[in-house]
């Protein structure tokens, strides 16, 4: 068995979320735009000779066999027919049930860790379908850019944000996705937009009135955060990422985000994270090159 390399697992937001109706599939058709962010997990893999896939390290709130990493792991190791295993070390720092992808970003980063650590050769486009069959946030992980999401979320288009930094508050709960499509009220029926649209603030996240009216503590967060004002005395334009808990601004300087962040209530959880257009991911296996 070889030590573990440490890679990244970086957090994103979804700057705006519309649903545009339901497929015959049973999933949902989509617009969005996915932030990477440079809050991350860490994910420790080692290879190992006798094809065990273990987790030896990892939230204890996920048994070990339902966790994405390991599902990442023997996927991987099917479709390759490796003869190799691997230890899996999992350390959160990107909360579970906020709309952040923590786990589809730790899945991915497990599919390109043992990529190259089991020499495997597959390229981005198979790994990201091999990605979709575990979630549908996993193909933007693997990709590795902020990116123009349609489809479930798989059909990319890579498109560099400008450089911003970006508070985002936990309220405390953990919001279940499923639930949050399978909920009545949702709106289908978003008009298809266009990212000039997106570039002029025309849009949602069609899932905030939802989850508001189901988690008043999504709603208390989100309420006090467009509370505050930027520098200019304007009221933040705060919003709720994926199909939550948490809830996030926008900043053009790190002083300002970490200002409105020394204000934030002692009950919620909060960090300011810096914007990302390339994962740290890929930065890493460029280096390994």
């Amino acid at each position: 068995m070889s030590a573990a390399v440490w890679w990244p697992a970086p957090a994103k937001l979804n700057l705006f979320l519309h649903v545009l109706g339901r497929r015959d599939d049973g999933y949902h058709d989509l617009q969005t735009v996915f932030q990477l962010i440079d809050r991350c997990d860490r994910i420790g893999l080692a290879s190992r000779s006798d094809g065990r896939i273990a987790r030896v390290e990892g939230p204890a709130e996920i048994e070990p066999e339902r966790d994405l990493t390991v599902r990442a792991a023997r996927a991987l190791q099917q479709y390759t027919a490796t003869t190799a295993g691997a230890d899996i070390h999992v350390l959160k720092r990107i909360p579970t049930g906020g709309g952040l992808g923590g786990g589809s970003s730790d899945a991915a980063t497990v599919l390109l860790g043992l990529n190259a650590l089991w020499g495997c050769g597959l390229g981005l486009e198979l790994l990201a379908r091999l990605g979709l069959t575990l979630g549908a946030d996993v193909p933007v992980f693997v990709h590795g850019q902020s990116a123009w999401g349609e489809g479930r979320g798989e059909r990319l288009t890579p498109m560099p944000l400008p450089e911003r930094w970006f508070l985002v508050l936990h309220p405390g709960v953990a919001v279940s996705t499923a639930e949050s499509f399978q909920a009545p009220e949702l709106t289908r029926n978003s008009p298809v937009i266009t990212i000039r649209a997106f570039s002029e603030g025309r849009t949602a996240n069609v899932f905030e009135p939802v989850v508001c009216t189901r988690c008043p503590e999504v709603a208390e967060a989100l309420a006090w955060l467009r509370g505050q004002s930027d520098v200019h005395g304007t009221p933040l334009a705060a919003r709720m990422t994926g199909t939550g808990a948490c809830v996030f601004a926008a900043f053009e300087r790190v002083e300002d985000a970490e200002r409105i962040a020394a204000r934030v209530p002692d009950r919620w959880s909060s960090f300011v994270a810096r914007g990302l257009n390339r994962s740290p991911v890929h930065a890493m296996l460029a280096a390994r090159d």
